[in-house]
């Protein structure tokens, strides 16, 4: 029955165009959607240009601006400055509402809560961001703009994956209990709930609209958190501008509980495109990818390079140079290989985290790997940009069952994309896709075990076959073997034998310049490595 429903819904998509005509009115409400900038204020249509948009479409309609999350974090700006950076030129653009996505927590609860909150002059809203402690709200559920002589609710959702796929810690108190939550539940409905209790709220206050600026995202995401779901169990919702799975999606029509439908949009991610959702006169509404930007606002550049110019010199120093491209990216489709694949970026950090704290095994979560390395002298800032998160290394003793059950976690979405696929050092195993995943997750998206026959095999450390009863040294993040981040908690349950040691970006660069003389080798000439990883 869903497959039937997602057929006529794509298929609605199409007519989409020629069902909800865009009439010429003297005043057009234009609402202009960003998701996932992750830092990229000059890539693709860039900050500036998206500024100029804004500014020449205010002259014969009325603008508002928002952001469906994951702006602060992603580049060594982002990074050097704990997201302020981002927030000063988001204000320099002017926004009118912001979400924080899951990467807004990624410097520390109290960063986003007391640097970012405050600095951000659209304010930030979410409607299922609960302290657990009072059971109160954390942020203001929407926010009501009036334009036009109506009334335009904006209601928050931020993905309730956000506690694993965030540092949990973040998210806890001194003894490890949670604290803050997200609506985390067995199958979703706890996050519709609280999201059409702040529908209703909107709509008895007079609300003529109601938009929900969410970071659920669609394929990649967790099914019972998605936003075509999220839509599925609410009501009395125009419109969802979305984010989390960077897809470009140029307005789907998904049927709502009450059989309604309701546009869908999202951008992809870095300001590839801009959403447009345009409300004429007569209350057609219909939603479009802007691709296209000629101009950029001289202003906005001006921000973003006084922005930058601190962190400048201390991005631009020399590291080393590197024989060959260090692939994030498939060279022949240009897709990402890090979350799906073996590649020459998961290898080379994952050499480096085992080789520098002596583990027997090296490992790295493919979400935390960014961007290529280029060949040539390269600089702090493309080590960065490949690793921005800032994560510390540690390491662990662990069993060789708890590391087949990282293993098999890691590997439960393959041939799909997840940001917990690890890149291995010192071992190597085989995924079998005929096998499904039988993971099992508690509700916060937290592993519990598995059910069913495991679909990773052939798993050997340093020549040798694992042993499930034998412990073994683990090198990696943190996020990961301390924090039990993506919900791989497996590794928290060993012994902690050096913890936060050194940073991702400084584990590599010793790495090179200690260990390889300041030049990656040509080992490392695949892009799609050595054969550790084997899928079948």
């Amino acid at each position: 029955m869903k497959g039937l429903k997602k057929l006529f819904v794509l298929s609605m998509a199409v007519a989409s165009t020629t069902m909800l005509p865009l009439l010429a009115m003297a005043k057009d409400i234009v609402i202009l959607h960003t998701n996932d900038i992750h830092c990229g204020v000059e890539d693709n249509l860039g900050m500036a240009k998206l500024s100029q948009l804004k500014k020449d479409l205010s002259a014969d309609n009325h603008v508002i601006l928002v952001d469906a999350g994951d702006a602060i974090q992603g580049t060594p700006l982002g990074k050097m400055s704990n997201g302020t950076a981002i927030v000063d030129i988001m204000n320099a653009v002017g926004y009118d509402f912001c979400i924080p996505g899951n990467h807004e927590f990624d410097f520390s609860m109290d960063n986003f809560l007391n640097n970012i909150v405050p600095r951000q002059k659209a304010g930030y809203y979410s409607a299922n961001f609960t302290d657990l402690r009072t059971n109160k709200p954390v942020l203001p559920a929407y926010k009501i703009i009036e334009a036009e002589g109506k009334k335009i609710a904006f209601v928050g959702v931020t993905t309730p994956s956000t506690i694993v796929s965030s540092t949990p810690s973040f998210f806890q108190g001194s003894n490890g209990e949670y604290i803050y939550g997200f609506a985390e539940d067995e199958k979703g409905k706890a996050v519709a709930k609280v999201t059409q209790k702040a529908i209703d709220e909107a709509r008895k206050k007079g609300a003529d609209y109601v938009i929900l600026v969410t970071h659920m995202g669609m394929n990649g995401s967790q099914e019972r958190y998605q936003s075509e779901m999220l839509i599925e169990n609410t009501k009395n919702v125009d419109a969802v501008l979305d984010g989390h799975s960077h897809e470009r999606i140029p307005s789907w029509l998904i049927i709502n509980k009450k059989d309604k439908r309701v546009v869908l949009g999202q951008t992809g991610t870095k300001l590839k495109s801009i959403g447009k959702l345009t409300i004429t006169e007569d209350d057609n509404m219909q939603y479009e990818l802007v691709t296209k930007i000629d101009k950029a606002d001289p202003v906005v550049q001006n921000v973003i390079n006084n922005v930058k110019a601190p962190y400048e010199k201390i991005l631009a120093q020399p590291i080393g140079e590197s024989m060959v491209v260090i692939c994030h990216d498939d060279p022949k489709t240009g897709e990402r290989m890090v979350r799906k694949q073996e590649n020459s970026l998961g290898n080379l950090v994952a050499d480096a985290f085992r080789t520098v704290m002596g583990a027997d095994i090296g490992i790295v979560n493919g979400g935390g790997l960014r961007k290529d390395i280029p060949a040539g002298i390269f600089n702090y800032n493309n080590i960065l940009q490949s690793m921005p998160f800032g994560n510390m290394v540690s390491t662990v003793e662990a069993t060789g069952q708890q590391i087949l059950d990282l293993l098999e976690m890691a590997s439960s979405k393959v041939p799909g994309e997840s940001g917990a696929f690890m890149s291995v050092s010192g071992m190597s195993y085989t995924i079998d896709t005929s096998i499904p995943s039988s993971v099992k997750l508690d509700p916060k998206g937290m592993f519990e075990g598995v059910e069913g026959p495991y679909r990773v095999t052939n798993v050997m450390v340093n020549g040798e076959p694992l042993d499930l009863n034998k412990k073994y040294i683990v090198a990696g993040p943190g996020y990961t073997l301390k924090e039990g981040g993506d919900g791989m908690n497996m590794l928290t349950k060993g012994k902690l034998l050096k913890d936060a040691s050194i940073s991702e970006s400084d584990a590599v660069i010793e790495y090179i310049q200690n260990y390889h003389d300041g030049k990656i080798p040509a080992d490392y000439a695949n892009p799609y490595g050595e054969g550790r990883i084997t899928i079948k």
